[in-house]
């Protein structure tokens, strides 16, 4: 049995960042980063996805050599991975464009040999269906969701946009929730971000958690709301997949019987020291990721809303 399968495309990402003249091309998607964050910290990891006859053998060599079961990766020789341009700009902001799309994951993508302690569905192209998530809890107890692949709309030049859903039924079989501040009140609809946690976690979800960059994270359970301040990174280069490691390394933790509120500055901790290299490089394991997350932990504050 596997710890964590994580559920969704695999990326091939070009990078510009700012100030930098350079494209970085490098292997992204949740189930890079989400998988090798949790396997850095010594989780069992696997992945479902779908990739493109355009998939590097490198990045499928690479994957496996960094522990990552891959025997969930299907590969359509006659279609494209799906692929994304990032381009940021200072203060953050960032134009994400869509080049390419794999074809969607589908039920008979799912294996009933693949039994898991957590899985977490990530999609980032509209690739998984709700219908899909519903059936995913038969395969294991937990169920973590970033929904920022449902919200997205693409236009004719891939530029990316997001659009509210109007039935969140489905959110009913989710456990763990995690989005940016961003994505949160556009699928709820909500201006407030604790506006939009309370409408999230009224389906019974039982942790739900806003990332908000350099804010750091508002995290929610127990009908309790935490502000957890973000950890100290030394350099920021890339921000790609921060919120990938971040959940990653949460689910490992709490996988561990730990507070979730310990679990959320762990994956504040984990997405910090990524955030300092540019492409999946930079994960650490976890007794470094402890000593960022620890005075992360003396800093939570509990709200009174």
């Amino acid at each position: 049995m596997f710890d964590i399968i994580t559920i969704g495309h695999f990326a091939l990402d070009r990078i510009f960042l700012p100030g930098s003249p350079r494209t970085r091309k490098t292997l992204g998607g949740p189930p890079t980063y989400t998988s090798l964050a949790a396997k850095k910290m010594g989780a069992k990891v696997s992945v479902i996805s779908k990739v493109g006859g355009d998939f590097p053998a490198k990045y499928v060599k690479w994957l496996r050599e960094q522990g990552v079961d891959l025997s969930g990766l299907k590969i359509s020789e006659d279609s494209q991975t799906t692929s994304f341009m990032l381009k940021y700009y200072h203060g953050g902001e960032r134009d994400l464009i869509l080049r390419s799309r794999a074809p969607p994951i589908s039920a008979e993508d799912l294996s009933p040999s693949m039994k898991a302690r957590a899985v977490h569905v990530s999609p980032i192209a509209n690739e998984i269906s709700v219908d899909l998530i519903e059936m995913v809890s038969s395969m294991t107890p937990i169920i973590s969701l970033d929904p920022q692949g449902l919200l997205r709309r693409f236009n004719d030049d891939g530029k990316m946009s997001l659009q509210k859903m109007d039935d969140l039924s489905f959110l009913r079989c989710i456990n763990i929730f995690k989005s940016s501040e961003k994505e949160i009140k556009a699928l709820t609809g909500r201006e407030s971000v604790t506006e939009a946690i309370d409408k999230i976690r009224s389906y019974g979800i039982e942790v739900a958690i806003a990332t908000m960059g350099e804010k750091g994270s508002l995290l929610s359970f127990s009908n309790k709301f935490y502000m957890v301040p973000p950890a100290k990174s030394k350099i920021i280069l890339d921000p790609t997949g921060a919120g990938d490691v971040f959940i990653g390394a949460f689910i490992t933790e709490y996988l561990r019987n730990a507070d979730p509120l310990w679990c959320t500055c762990v994956g504040a901790a984990a997405a910090s020291f990524v955030i300092e290299k540019i492409g999946p490089k930079g994960f650490r394991g976890n007794r470094e990721i402890y000593r960022r997350a620890a005075p992360i932990y003396e800093k939570t504050l509990k709200l009174q809303l």
